[in-house]
Formats: C-alpha cells, structure tokens, sequence
C-alpha cells in the first residue's frame, strides 16, 4: 500500500501573495506582522507566494488573522478573499 500524496489547496499561494500586496507590505514587514520570525523566513515568504512550499496551520492561522478572515476562506479554493483587507472576521 502506498501513502497517498496530499491535495493542496491550488490558490494558497496566490491568496498569501493577495494578502501582503493588499495591505502594502514587503515580505520582511510581513514576517514582522505576522510575528512569525522564528517560525519563518523572508525566503520561505517567497516560496509560500510562489507555491514551492506550504506555510504550516500557526502560519495559516496569523496570516488568517493579519487579513481578518477565517482560515477555510484561504485553503478552501472555492472561497475568494474579500476585496477589501482586512475584512471583518464573522467569528470571534
């Protein structure tokens, strides 16, 4: 039995690139607001925008929070960020 591979979300990328182009930020002043120096790079910024790497849930969780949303609206590829950022999360 071999393992399956897992699916990924196919816009991840594109809505974590959205997101800092959204609210103007370099990829070093989004590890910054997303307080996740430690976890992260400004290189691994990169590959989470180009699609080479997936964040892990902390990261998607901060990014969720940073663009005021809920974390199945960036890994659910049916769901499309709001044009404004950042939205008003529905969820306390």
């Amino acid at each position: 039995m071999g393992a399956n591979p897992r699916v990924r979300p196919k816009r991840l990328a594109e809505k974590l690139r959205y997101i800092r182009a959204s609210l103007d930020l370099t990829q070093e002043e989004l590890l910054r607001k997303l307080d996740i120096e430690e976890l992260a790079t400004q290189s691994k910024i990169s590959e989470f925008e180009s699609g080479k790497r997936e964040p892990s849930l902390i990261i998607l969780l901060q990014y969720a929070r940073l663009a005021g949303v809920c974390m199945d609206t960036l890994v659910d590829d049916e769901l499309d960020l709001p044009a404004k950022l950042p939205a008003k999360a529905k969820h306390s």
